[in-house]
């Protein structure tokens, strides 16, 4: 607006100048001009006045808000000098605090304002997006979850900065290792090899990951809320474990809406079917050797076979025939009576909740989940209702955890030579 007022009053004085210069008054026409702009000015000058007086209010409240904020966090932070943050005795007093400030009295512990409020429209109410857990608090939390996990620790974690929702990463887009194709089509020549040698560039393709609420509710009764430190005990194992079983399902079953894209639903996937002659729901060394065939030789390091745990009856007594003799495969020379290997061609055999039972895909996995990209915002946010379950005399906790993954290749990867294709995920 004010560019548009200072080209009008130029374009006035203008008209002014050229009939000074002339020598004459301004004609009917110049002046009807003259007094248009002279109405857009004047109301330019009045919508510009006002944003201005707008403008001043605003910054007089910001930062009266702003030096409000700074008391208390000074009044909190006043007996220890040396604290950047408000500290806190334990999980479970943060989360009495939280009880305290969703109560109807309103009892605000003035640690929560300090330590930051969630991406809720009032700090003062939880119920708009609730408290931040601590970096501390935050860390025991996710440790107890990553602890219980057993995929989720393996898996490629890449945490995100505050602001941010998202990652886009650039991925090699290789799905062959011939020529022409390795690293999307880089092709290299031995020299003499061609007479005029062909330019080549690698492929790239956007790996995009959008965090996903992972979601907990917790009633804890008023007893519980008397005592903190059993709270405490009670919400980090409960929600670390149950966070850690609801990752893991998700990194192998997720469908990617609303939640990670797991590797049964992967495009990059490997399915090895039972042979022709084979009955159904049993497990032959050929089934095993036919999955650890399709792993590609540099996955294999790092891969590990995941299984339901009722399939262990029959690894036990796997073998293979020499003449007229059958060798044990899954367990020593011993037999049962010696410690079971638990490796299959070197590698460890996991049973895991989340395996399908036999004869289902996913019953047997070979995984390299170094191969699984994980992203977090680190944060895992708290809040509370006493009304939700004020009948019962009981408190409402609500935990959300941010997360995302999928497969870091989007599909099997045909070999230099050979036929059959490869992947980390079989």
């Amino acid at each position: 607006m004010k560019e548009q007022l200072k080209a009008k009053i130029a374009e006035q004085a203008a008209l002014v100048k050229a009939a000074i210069d002339a020598g004459k008054a301004m004609t009917v026409e110049e002046q009807a001009k003259f007094d248009t702009l002279e109405t857009d000015i004047k109301n330019l000058e009045a919508t510009i006045d006002a944003q201005d007086k707008i403008t001043a209010r605003q910054k007089a409240e910001a930062e009266a808000e702003a030096k409000n904020r700074k008391t208390i966090e000074d009044e909190v932070l006043h007996a220890e000098p040396n604290a950047h943050k408000p500290v806190w005795k334990g999980f479970g007093e943060f989360l009495f605090a939280v009880k305290n400030a969703a109560s109807p009295e309103r009892i605000m512990d003035k640690r929560l304002i300090v330590t930051d409020a969630a991406s809720g429209a009032s700090e003062g109410i939880p119920s708009d997006g609730g408290f931040l857990v601590e970096t501390q608090t935050t860390t025991e939390l996710l440790k107890d979850t990553y602890e219980t996990a057993i995929l989720a620790p393996r898996c490629k974690k890449v945490p995100i900065s505050a602001g941010k929702n998202s990652l886009k990463l650039n991925m090699v887009d290789e799905s062959s290792r011939a020529d022409g194709s390795r690293q999307g089509g880089v092709l290299a020549y031995w020299e003499g090899e061609a007479d005029a040698l062909t330019a080549s560039k690698p492929k790239f393709g956007i790996l995009e990951l959008n965090l996903k609420k992972l979601t907990g509710l917790y009633y804890a009764t008023d007893e519980l809320l008397q005592d903190a430190t059993a709270l405490e005990s009670v919400i980090t194992g409960f929600f670390g474990e149950e966070f850690g079983f609801k990752l893991d399902d998700a990194i192998l079953r997720g469908t990617g809406a609303g939640m990670p894209l797991g590797i049964l639903n992967s495009p990059a996937l490997i399915t090895v079917s039972k042979t022709a002659s084979q009955t159904a729901d049993t497990i032959s060394y050929n089934n095993i050797l036919d999955m650890w065939s399709r792993c590609r030789a540099r996955n294999r390091m790092n891969a590990a076979w995941y299984i339901n745990q009722e399939i262990e009856t029959q690894l036990a007594k796997l073998s293979f025939t020499i003449g007229t003799e059958g060798v044990p495969v899954y367990l020593p020379a011993g037999g049962a009576s010696v410690t079971g290997y638990s490796t299959l061609f070197g590698r460890p055999v996991i049973p895991i909740e989340q395996a399908s039972a036999l004869g289902d895909l996913g019953d047997i996995m070979l995984l390299d989940l170094s191969e699984y990209l994980l992203i977090d915002k680190g944060g895992i946010n708290a809040a509370s209702s006493i009304h939700v379950r004020f009948l019962y005399d009981e408190s409402v906790f609500r935990f959300i955890y941010r997360v995302d993954g999928q497969p870091k290749r989007k599909k099997p990867l045909t070999p230099y030579k050979g036929a059959n294709t490869l992947s980390p995920f079989i």
